[in-house]
């Protein structure tokens, strides 16, 4: 299976607004009873903020206000000065220093719009003070900057799932990226539905979780990943069949030698259903597999799959110890086709803080390790190394590329993308208020599955776009030019001052 033919077309971003009345952005303006309605404010305003209407002029879209970025602020141009421009509060309340209330909004304008923010957000880095947030990528001089590819064709973003040479599926990716485990139960159906839906228009794939294999997603077994992990919840041989990649979780990067955990309050009876438990009560996955304390172990485990489905790609999952090197090249001698390093920044509200921030080797420094193992190996080109854990914004895809990965897995992005706020409820089953980590049958209606589906495709529509544009910058054609690249990069702690 190719998913990469001649016959693809990269599906057409959509304007997809905000499901909310009133979309948070950074700025509010403020209009007084000094106003005339002369209409200079929307003559001006290039993003839709000032609108005339019936001879009356209206702040709309205070959403859309790049602010003091603007090239002819209208409430400097205002000849009545009845327009002031003030910093929104509530902006200022969301996230973290990892996912900064910019990067929120900079993403939901990227799922409305499938474009990066024009000005006024910063869209980039976020404020962590390390990992990704002290990286840098390094474009060269003199190549234009344009912001659109030549064509849709103009740089080669795939990337091989299979480099074995062997009798499982061919699969190629259209893009350097597919979407992370998210099981149901941890997120609600319209979650994994749109998610998925977004992963096949885009040709590309999108993991199950443990949750276990609901029926609403057998339309899409070609793009579907599904995960057996250490509760083996939903994991039957009919799943396993049906699918062209099975990953095993040994460990999550956001709770590495912790396991999972479902509050009872998200355990309803579709659930309990699905995972074969009882509703209600709390559900654990151990860790580590207790069949599994050895490479061997582990080979017993891929032919175990592979005596189910003998074509099946095999993934393993990994987070990051110090001896990830060693597991990377044992699972590559077990029979895996793709190694998925799962770093700590990762991990929805209901990961444990003093497990993401104390547990486990930075993703950053990980993947040039394991890179560098396997090559010295003689097996790099191989096995396809897979990153996750904190990928926020096509920049970081870019830079844990150069440091040595093929491609990223996503989660988080694309929870913010559905206009997630980061307001770290996701282990209730009532306390995602934007219904998208819920199994409340109330909440999960605030979500249309078709609105989810066209903000994912959008917002990596704009991830591609700025990845052409920073392989144009670095003189690259194809996203394989730029892995392993660490001459790309530069840590802002060792810059030339």
């Amino acid at each position: 299976m190719n998913l990469n033919n001649d016959d693809f077309h990269w599906p057409e971003p959509i304007r997809t607004g905000s499901r909310f009345r009133n979309p948070i952005g950074k700025y509010r303006l403020d209009r007084t009873d000094d106003c005339v309605s002369c209409g200079r404010c929307a003559e001006i305003c290039k993003y839709g903020v000032n609108i005339m209407r019936r001879g009356q002029v209206f702040s709309e879209n205070h959403y859309l206000c790049v602010g003091e970025d603007c090239p002819e602020p209208c409430y400097l141009a205002c000849p009545a000065g009845a327009l002031s421009l003030r910093r929104n509060p509530t902006f200022d309340t969301m996230g973290d220093f990892r996912w900064t209330p910019d990067l929120l909004v900079s993403t939901w304008y990227m799922a409305e719009f499938g474009s990066i923010p024009p000005a006024g957000l910063e869209y980039k880095e976020g404020e962590s003070g390390g990992g990704f947030d002290k990286l840098r990528v390094v474009l060269k001089k003199g190549i234009p900057d344009r912001e659109h590819p030549v064509s849709d064709n103009d740089v080669d973003f795939s990337v091989a799932l299979n480099r074995r040479g062997d009798h499982a599926h061919k699969i190629k990716i259209n893009l350097p990226f597919y979407g992370g485990g998210m099981s149901y139960g941890s997120v609600s159906i319209s979650t994994m539905l749109s998610r998925i839906k977004a992963a096949a228009a885009l040709g590309t794939f999108c993991c199950t979780g443990e949750g276990g294999y609901p029926d609403e997603l057998k339309p899409y077994d070609d793009h579907v990943i599904t995960q057996v992990a250490t509760g083996l919840f939903g994991v039957r041989e009919e799943t396993i069949q049906r699918v062209k990649i099975v990953e095993f979780k040994y460990a999550q990067g956001a709770k590495p030698g912790l396991g999972g955990h479902l509050l009872g309050d998200k355990v309803t009876a579709g659930v309990a259903r699905m995972r074969e438990a009882v509703a209600g009560y709390p559900l654990f996955s151990p860790f580590p597999f207790h069949s599994v304390y050895s490479v061997e172990d582990h080979k017993k485990h891929v032919d175990w799959i592979k005596s189910i489905n003998p074509q099946a790609v095999i993934s393993v999952k990994v987070s990051t110890p110090v001896d990830v090197d060693m597991v990377a090249v044992g699972s590559y001698y077990a029979g895996a086709h793709i190694i998925h390093l799962d770093g700590s920044y990762g991990g929805t509200g209901a990961a444990p803080e003093i497990a993401k921030k104390n547990i486990a080797m930075p993703i950053e420094y990980a993947v040039p390790k394991v890179h560098r193992f396997l090559k010295e190996e003689g097996v790099r080109d191989k096995i396809t190394l897979i990153a996750g854990g904190g990928i926020r914004t096509p920049h970081d895809a870019a830079k844990i590329i150069a440091l040595g990965a093929d491609g990223v897995c996503t989660g988080t992005s694309e929870l913010v993308a559905l206009e997630c706020v980061r307001c770290h409820n996701c282990e209730s089953g009532r306390g995602c208020a934007r219904g998208i980590a819920t199994t409340d049958p109330e909440l999960m209606e605030l979500m249309d599955v078709e609105w989810g589906t066209q903000r994912i495709i959008n917002m990596f529509t704009a991830w591609r776009r700025e990845l052409s544009r920073l392989l144009r910058r670095l003189g690259m054609k194809s996203i394989k030019e730029l892995v392993g690249r660490t001459d790309c990069l530069v840590h802002l702690d060792y810059m030339k001052r």
